[in-house]
Order: C-alpha cells, then structure tokens, then sequence
C-alpha cells in the first residue's frame, strides 16, 4: 500500500469479485466529518488520470482499485455493475445523493459530478458552465477518441497503413491548433481552471505518441507547462500500478482482450 496526499492507493489487488474497502484515510477535514473514501476504478490512462486529477484537485479522500485491463477485469460483472461499457473509469461514491451511494462510469459525467458535489472546477452561472461544458464534450467527441485512434495506428496496429496514420496524425494536429488558437487570449479553455482543461491535459500530455511536437503549439504548450506544474496534477501524475508497466501489448492474448472485442 503507498500513500500520498489525501488517498491510500492499492497498487497490487485481487480481481474486482475479491475486492473489500481500503482503510479510509483523506483530509483532516473529511477524517473529522468521517467522510467514506470514494472509490476510483482506475488504470494509468488519459481518461484514468482525468478522475485522479479532479480529486487530488477537490481534496476529496479516494482509494484506487486498479483494473487491469490488459487481463480482463474489465469484464468481471462486480464492475459491469459500475461500468456497464467495461472501461475505466468509474466511481463508486458512499456520500452519493441523499446520503445513498451512487455509482458514476464516463469520464465526463464523472468530472461534472464532482464538480456538481464540490462546487470547484465547474461553474454554477450558466454562461460559464455553457462554456465549461462545450471544451469537455469537444475533448469527449474530438480530442480523445482522435488522439487514441492516432496512437492505436502508430504503435500498436500490426501493420502500418499509411492512410489511417495521416488520417488520425493530422486531424489531432488539427485538433491542436484550435486549442492553441483558443488559448491564444485566454490563460484557460474555458476562462478559469476548470474540469474542460483537467480533461485534456492527460491526452496532451502523450503529444509525442500522436505524432505531435508541442514546439509548435506555443499557446498550448504553455498551457500544458502550467497545468502539470499543480501540485494536485502532480500527485494524480505519481500514481504508479506496477502491472500496468509489465503489459506486454505484442502477447496475442493481451491484444485479444485490448484490441479484439465484439459484443457479449
């Protein structure tokens, strides 16, 4: 078990059916009002890091279940129960609405959630919500799917296909410029910090995956140099899942279970 600020994260656990609750740990303020760990079912991912960085941000007390991806336990019906997309990451809040616990899959309803039950990183006037929301859906439906698109045809399809790799490699490079042209006049995508730039950063972040050289975004690299300079950013960056280093992506079963599913 490895501690940092405000979480317990278990690094090495048993398949999500044997899973119990960690030790609840967080902020002095959250032990007093003895406040439950959320539970954040991770792996070391864009989206993954997404729901880390809003609650080191939040100062929410969490505890990460690791779900390795990599060997299925994506698919293990404890966390189709929380996930019923089977991917990461979801959340299971004790504190939910009503005091009842509720569970949370998507990356961006995560992130509102949050931002709903904290009031930080989501505004609560309309124009400045409208503005949060419309950088966050443009991550979900732009930036994301298209850089990971991008980085599946430059390092891990089997062969290279020249159409697919300048199809996904120039529309991220697109996708950069207009951040860069946004960020042009404004510190932030939508004005203030907020879940719209918390979303982005991780995918940013795997630029040289995608083929994208940040030098030639100055607006956008000065924005990616101080987001992960936060100290919260920081720590949600820290977080180290020994399994997810030893995944070999070339085993034909690991490729079966990333790369290969159909309906079930």
């Amino acid at each position: 078990m490895e501690q940092f600020h405000g979480a317990v994260f278990l690094i090495s656990i048993a398949p999500t059916h044997r899973m119990k609750r960690a030790v609840k740990r967080g902020t002095k303020s959250s032990r007093r009002r003895g406040a439950a760990p959320i539970e954040l079912y991770y792996w070391p991912t864009p989206n993954g890091w997404k729901i880390s960085i809003m609650l080191e941000e939040c100062g929410l007390p969490y505890v990460v279940y690791p779900i390795d991806i990599s060997k299925g336990e994506q698919f293990t019906q404890r966390f189709l129960a929380i996930s019923p997309n089977n991917r990461i990451p979801a959340i299971v809040d004790p504190n939910g609405p009503g005091g009842r616990p509720i569970a949370v899959f998507e990356s961006g309803a995560i992130l509102q959630y949050l931002g709903r039950k904290t009031g930080k990183f989501y505004p609560r006037d309309e124009r400045a919500r409208v503005a949060v929301d419309e950088w966050l859906f443009w991550q979900m439906g732009g930036l994301g799917p298209m850089a990971g698109q991008a980085v599946h045809f430059r390092r891990y399809a089997p062969e290279q296909i020249p159409y697919a790799l300048a199809r996904y490699t120039d529309e991220v490079n697109r996708l950069y410029g207009v951040m860069n042209t946004r960020l042009a006049g404004r510190e932030f995508l939508a004005g203030r910090y907020s879940i719209a730039d918390i979303a982005c950063v991780g995918w940013v972040r795997l630029a040289e995956r995608q083929g994208q050289d940040l030098a030639q975004f100055p607006h956008l690299n000065r924005w990616f140099e101080a987001i992960r300079a936060r100290p919260a950013v920081k720590r949600a960056f820290a977080i180290r899942v020994e399994a997810a280093s030893k995944v070999d992506v070339n085993d034909p079963k690991v490729r079966a279970v990333l790369f290969s599913q159909r309906a079930r």
